[in-house]
Order: C-alpha cells, then sequence, then structure tokens
C-alpha cells in the first residue's frame, strides 16, 4: 500500500499557486484515477483506490504547509505498513524537473522540514521543480502558477504511476 501525500496550504486563495503543486499534482492523479477525495481524518482530505491491483491512498493535508508533519504523522499511524510519498514544490530545482528520492533532509522546503521533525527522515519524496524566485521566497512560492505548468504537474503524476508500481521503502 502506498499513501501519495500532495503539500499544501487548504483554501481558494491558495489554490494554483507554487506552494499547492503537490495538490495540484495529486488532483491530477485523482481525476486520472477516477478518485473523490471523498473522505476526512488524519487532518487531510483522501480517496482510497486499487492501482495495478496495489492499494493507494491519495491524500491533501489540511493544515497548512508548516504543519504537513501532523498529517503525515497520522497516516502513518493509522497504515502503519504503507509506504509514504509526499510531493512537493521546490524552488531549487529548475522550472519542470522532478527528483525523486527515498529519504533525506527537509532541505529549504518548511513542509518538509516539520514532516521530518515528527516522522525522521526515512519517507519518499516527489520533488517538482518550479524554478528560483524572482522575488522575496514567501511571496514566489504563495503567487500564481501560470498555464505552463499544467504539463509539469502531468509529468509529475506519471512520474507517481510508475512510483506506485515499485518499491519505495
Amino acid at each position: 500500500m502506498k499513501i501519495l501525500i500532495g503539500l499544501g496550504n487548504p483554501g481558494k486563495e491558495y489554490e494554483k499557486t507554487f506552494h499547492n503543486i503537490g495538490f495540484e499534482v495529486v488532483d491530477c492523479l485523482a481525476k486520472r484515477l477516477g478518485i473523490k477525495f471523498s473522505k476526512k481524518g488524519c487532518k487531510a482530505i483522501y480517496g482510497e483506490a486499487k492501482l495495478n491491483g496495489q492499494k493507494i491512498v491519495l491524500a491533501k493535508p489540511q493544515t497548512f504547509m508548516n504543519l504537513s508533519g501532523e498529517s503525515v504523522l497520522m497516516f502513518k499511524n493509522k497504515f502503519k505498513d504503507a509506504e509514504i510519498v509526499v510531493i512537493c514544490d521546490d524552488f531549487d530545482l529548475e522550472k519542470g524537473k522532478l527528483r525523486f528520492r527515498l529519504h533525506g533532509s527537509g532541505g529549504t522546503h518548511n513542509g518538509l522540514r516539520n514532516i521530518v521533525s515528527l516522522i525522521g527522515e526515512n519517507f519518499a519524496r516527489l520533488r517538482v521543480g518550479i524554478g528560483q524566485p524572482d522575488k522575496p521566497i514567501v511571496t514566489f512560492v504563495l503567487s500564481k502558477m501560470d498555464d505552463s505548468y499544467d504539463s509539469i504537474i502531468e509529468k509529475a503524476s506519471e512520474e507517481l504511476i510508475k512510483i506506485c508500481d515499485s518499491k519505495t521503502n
């Protein structure tokens, strides 16, 4: 079983912002697989389905980004043997580049830092490059993405399907 957790901030004002690219990627995958975010729990909204015979959970924490770890910890405790994959933005990667790692630090990402502080470094993560900020970091990550990111979101959702077919932990 895999739990794919897209990071973002809840609320309409944050839709389509760089910091919500994790939400956008799991939304894209949910649409492809016909998954509805119909469940509430673990401080998140989520949906479940089977992909190639394996149960997957797609989740969007409803905490704000800097408290994402609270939701991830709850999923880890609820689904004890599940493999967790976190999807998030990364301004240290060039626009459109994807980086998948099985473990590591939180780096410069506050959501990942919070997760690491609560569950440690041993969880997979797919970072989606959004490019270097042209303004202060907080202003940049909370600004709206243009349509050129749609293909990047699609590419990242395709990568998640490949990840679901492999052993990540």
